[in-house]
């Protein structure tokens, strides 16, 4: 089995998204209690929230994904070097600036002719696509810093899954310009896009099927 020597930055790492994650909470402002007599008030300001809601939700699964997908590459990377530690302080830097972005969306998301908070917001989670696309490439060119016998399979399947990530980002950021609610719903799905596990190219998913249908065949 392979020493792996990433433990002190995986718990580290996984310290920063905690807060990250936590300070989300602070985007959240509701009105004093005295301001909302009845029921009906406090209906309003509940749907006058909206914005904020989806801008808090938007923020936490692209932070709680990122870490899934953060968890999933360190897996596979077994060893550090500066180069490494370096590209995921960047991550983690980007990571925790995420509550500021989402705080200005969730003031200007309803000014239809105000982009730059959006603008902000997307550019942040396409820098964050970046970095940890660059981490992941870093730590896998000649598997430099995989363990000594990585799953190649496994491997294949994360690089194919993000290759396109920072073309995608990029498509919201630019629809962050023209159009904010459209932005936003496109970081949103691609959160649960890559939520979901790199799956190895189509003929290796085929030669699996054969092969199961096989062992099957050979049972009966």
């Amino acid at each position: 089995m392979d020493d792996k020597d990433t433990s002190r930055l995986e718990a580290f790492s996984d310290g920063v998204f905690a807060v990250a994650i936590t300070l989300l909470v602070l985007t959240i402002k509701v009105d004093s209690p005295a301001k909302l007599l009845d029921d009906a008030a406090l209906r309003l300001e509940l749907l006058r929230q909206w914005p904020m809601l989806l801008a808090f939700a938007t923020s936490f699964f692209s932070i709680g994904i990122m870490w899934l997908n953060h968890h999933r590459l360190f897996k596979h990377i077994k060893h550090t070097d500066t180069g490494l530690l370096f590209i995921n302080l960047v991550l983690l830097f980007i990571i925790v600036f995420v509550p500021i972005p989402t705080a200005l969306l969730a003031e200007y998301f309803i000014h239809s002719d105000q982009h730059v908070a959006a603008i902000l917001y997307s550019g942040t989670f396409l820098a964050m696509a970046c970095c940890m696309n660059l981490l992941w490439r870093y730590a896998s060119y000649r598997g430099r810093l995989l363990g000594k016998e990585p799953d190649p399979h496994a491997v294949m399947a994360i690089s194919r899954q993000y290759m396109f990530g920072p073309l995608l980002y990029l498509i919201a950021f630019g629809l962050a310009w023209i159009n904010t609610p459209a932005s936003i719903i496109v970081n949103l799905l691609l959160a649960l896009l890559f939520a979901a596990p790199g799956l190895p190219p189509l003929p290796l998913r085929l030669t699996s099927v054969f092969r199961k249908n096989h062992v099957d065949e050979q049972k009966q």
